[in-house]
């Protein structure tokens, strides 16, 4: 990796892993979401690191080497979440590029959203979420919700309008 981050060798052959913040990546990284909806409410986390720390959003992480989007979200929504899920098709593709102030990329992501369906589990905050809960369409209106969430669940789902 470049501009001084470290990273640290994983016990799989042939596997880097990047820092856990994503920041100052070589190249952009490739990350899943997934949607999951339960008796009315939709899963959210509340970020607990850059990019978009603090603001609520439909859960997910980076894709691992060898994973498909499927199997990436199903551990990625169970790591951050507790929640085990059936990971769906795409719903949403966009991606998150962020400068510093010297115009350098902080974070570069290009994130798959995928529609899911709820297997069981208790939310819990887990890996980088500061809180994981199944939110009401009359409580999101209420919550610092990122604008990308925000939209994908009011457009394609008609939750929260």
């Amino acid at each position: 990796m470049t501009d001084g981050a470290a990273t640290s060798e994983d016990k799989r052959p042939g596997r880097v892993r990047h820092p856990p913040s994503g920041a100052y990546p070589d190249h952009p990284r490739v990350a899943v979401g997934a949607v999951v909806f339960k008796d009315g409410r939709v899963l959210l986390v509340r970020r607990g690191q850059p990019p978009a720390e603090g603001l609520w959003a439909i859960p997910g992480g980076s894709v691992l080497l060898g994973e498909t989007l499927q199997q990436a979200a199903e551990r990625e929504i169970l790591e951050e979440t507790g929640i085990r899920i059936t990971a769906g098709e795409p719903v949403l593709t966009f991606d998150v590029v962020q400068r510093d102030a010297n115009g350098r990329v902080r974070f570069h992501y290009v994130i798959v959203d995928l529609d899911a369906r709820y297997d069981g589990g208790r939310p819990r905050a887990g890996d980088d979420a500061l809180e994981a809960r199944w939110i009401s369409q009359d409580r999101i209106g209420h919550l610092p919700v990122s604008a990308t969430t925000r939209k994908l669940l009011r457009e394609r789902y008609a939750f929260g309008c």
